[in-house]
C-alpha cells in the first residue's frame, strides 16, 4: 500500500508500527520527560530551546511518543523534515546497510558513488531543462552560503538581496539574510556585509497583485543596490519562518524576469518547501520558474543532515577546486537516507498525498475561518497551510491569541508550531504519512482551542 492510499489509521504508514492515536497518559510533561528535561537545563545552553516539553523516544507516522508514554498528534515534521514518515523502513534499511560498510571517508578525499547518485537525483529532479550541477552540504544554512559564494564567484559581484520577512538560516551570512530579529539575529551582530533587503509580495498585508508587487521591489533593486552591483537574488518561494507568505500570481516571474535581464542569479531557496511538501516536488514548479541556483535540506534525507545546491551547470562550475565542500558534507549514511527519501517520494505517491493533505487541511481551517473573525487568512499549498491570526476590529496581528492557541493544542497531544515576522502564525506541517483520521481529529483540536482562547 502506498500513502496515497492511506484514508484511515488502522495501521501505522511510514514508520515503526506505533499505534496511530492521540493518547494522553499523563499531564505535559509527565514525570519521566520532566526529568528529562530538567537534565537539559543543566547541560544544554539555554539558548537552545524547545517548543514541545515532552522527551521524544519514538515516531512514526503521524505520531510522537514521549517518555512517560504520551502519544502525540504531529503536525509539525520536525520542521518539514520528516515528510516520508519519521523513521520510513525503505530509510532505516538504507542507513543500516550503509553503516555497515562504512560511515565516511570524506568525498573531497575518497569518492564514493552514493553522492554522485544524490547529486544526479537532484539535477533530474529539480525545475529546469538546462543542464544541472549539484554539490552537497550539511544543513540549510550551509546551503544558502554556499549558493551566494557560488554566485559571486560567477558574477564577480558582491552584493546579494534577500527579502522581508524571510529566513535563511542562523550563520553569519543567513542571519544578515533573514529577516526576524528576535530571535535569530538580536545580540549576534554584526553581520556580513553587502546583504541588502527589498520588499516581499504579502498579498493579505499589501494588496498588491504580483505586477504591482515586482514593480515595488525592482525598482528599490535598481535604485537602492543597482543592477550591476548584484551577484544573487535569493528568496523562498513561498517563505517559511515568515508565516507560509505565498507571493502573489506573476511576482515571482517577474523577479526572475529581471535577473536574467541584467546578469543577477535568481536563487530559489526551497530548504522547506522542497520534495513534495507544497504538493510539487519543488515550490518554483508552481509558479512557473525555473531557479538558477536552488537550495535544498530539511525532507532530503528524512532527518539525517544533508543538504544541497544545485543549478546551472556553467553557474555551478565557476568555483576553482577545492572551493566548494566540507568534512562531512554529503556524509555516505545521510546520502543513503536521502536516495531512499527520494525514491518513497516518487514511488509511493507523496506529491499527491501532500495535495490531499492541503486540501483537508485548507477545508478545515477554512470553515473556523467563516465562522471566527480572528483567522484573517488562510493560505499555502500541500501540506505547507498556514493561518493567520488578527485582531478583527483593526487586522492588526494578534501573537497572543496564536501563541495561546499553540499552547492549548499542545497541552491536548497536538504539536503545532507558530511562525510569522509578527509571531501570529500557526503552521501546518504534518508528515506525508499521517491518515486523514489523524489528521481530522488533530484539527478538531485546533479548532477547540481556538473557540476556548
Amino acid at each position: 500500500m502506498t500513502l496515497l492510499d492511506a484514508t484511515t489509521d488502522a495501521t501505522p504508514l511510514g514508520g515503526p508500527s506505533l499505534p496511530q492515536e492521540r493518547r494522553l497518559v499523563t499531564a505535559l510533561p509527565g514525570p519521566r520527560s520532566a526529568e528529562i528535561l530538567a537534565r537539559k537545563a543543566e547541560a544544554v545552553p539555554a539558548g537552545v530551546g524547545h517548543t514541545v516539553p515532552v522527551a521524544a523516544v519514538a515516531a512514526g507516522g503521524g505520531v510522537v511518543v514521549d517518555a512517560d508514554g504520551n502519544s502525540l498528534i504531529d503536525l509539525g515534521s520536525g520542521i518539514a523534515v520528516t515528510s516520508v514518515g519519521n523513521a520510513h523502513p525503505k530509510v532505516v534499511e538504507a542507513v543500516a546497510a550503509q553503516t555497515a560498510q562504512f560511515t565516511h571517508t570524506c568525498f573531497m578525499i575518497s569518492p564514493y558513488s552514493s553522492y554522485i547518485e544524490v547529486a544526479e537525483a537532484l539535477n533530474r529532479l529539480t525545475p529546469g531543462s538546462f543542464a544541472k550541477k549539484s554539490a552537497l552540504f550539511n544543513s540549510g544554512a550551509e546551503a544558502v552560503e554556499n549558493a551566494i559564494k557560488i554566485a559571486r564567484k560567477h558574477t564577480g559581484r558582491q552584493a546579494v538581496v534577500a527579502f522581508d520577512h524571510g529566513y535563511h538560516g542562523r550563520t553569519n551570512l543567513t542571519m544578515a539574510l533573514t529577516a526576524k530579529s528576535m530571535p535569530y539575529k538580536s545580540g549576534f551582530g554584526p553581520f556580513a556585509p553587502e546583504v541588502y533587503r527589498a520588499p516581499m509580495s504579502y498579498p493579505f498585508r499589501d494588496g498588491l497583485s504580483g505586477a504591482e508587487a515586482a514593480a515595488r521591489t525592482i525598482l528599490q533593486l535598481e535604485k537602492q543596490v543597482g543592477a550591476d552591483n548584484l551577484a544573487a537574488v535569493i528568496v523562498e518561494p513561498i517563505q517559511g519562518e515568515g508565516g507560509f507568505i505565498v507571493p502573489a500570481d506573476g511576482y515571482l516571474n517577474a523577479i526572475v524576469d529581471w535577473c536574467r535581464e541584467n546578469g543577477v542569479v535568481f536563487i530559489a531557496d526551497e530548504v522547506q518547501t522542497g520534495f513534495a511538501r507544497t504538493g510539487a516536488m519543488f515550490a518554483s514548479e508552481i509558479f512557473g520558474i525555473e531557479p538558477d541556483l536552488i537550495t535544498t535540506a530539511k525532507g532530503i534525507a528524512a532527518g539525517l543532515p544533508l543538504a544541497a545546491v544545485t543549478g546551472r551547470a556553467e553557474i555551478m562550475d565557476a568555483s576553482h577546486a577545492g572551493g566548494l565542500g566540507g568534512t562531512y558534507g554529503g556524509n555516505p549514511v545521510a546520502c543513503a537516507a536521502a536516495l531512499a527519501a527520494i525514491d518513497v517520494f516518487e514511488n509511493e505517491g507523496l506529491v499527491e498525498r501532500a495535495q490531499q493533505i492541503g486540501e483537508i487541511l485548507t477545508s478545515r481551517l477554512s470553515a473556523m475561518q467563516a465562522s471566527d473573525p480572528r483567522i484573517g487568512d488562510i493560505r499555502g499549498h500541500g501540506a505547507m497551510i498556514a493561518a493567520e491570526f488578527v485582531d478583527p476590529e483593526t487586522n492588526a496581528p494578534d501573537a497572543a491569541l496564536t501563541a495561546a492557541v499553540a499552547k492549548a493544542c499542545i497541552a491536548e497531544g497536538v504539536i503545532v508550531l507558530t511562525c510569522g515576522t509578527y509571531g501570529n502564525v500557526i503552521r501546518f506541517l504534518p508528515p506525508l504519512s499521517i491518515g486523514d483520521d489523524l489528521l481530522g481529529e488533530g484539527l478538531d483540536v485546533v479548532a477547540a482551542a481556538l473557540a476556548a482562547a
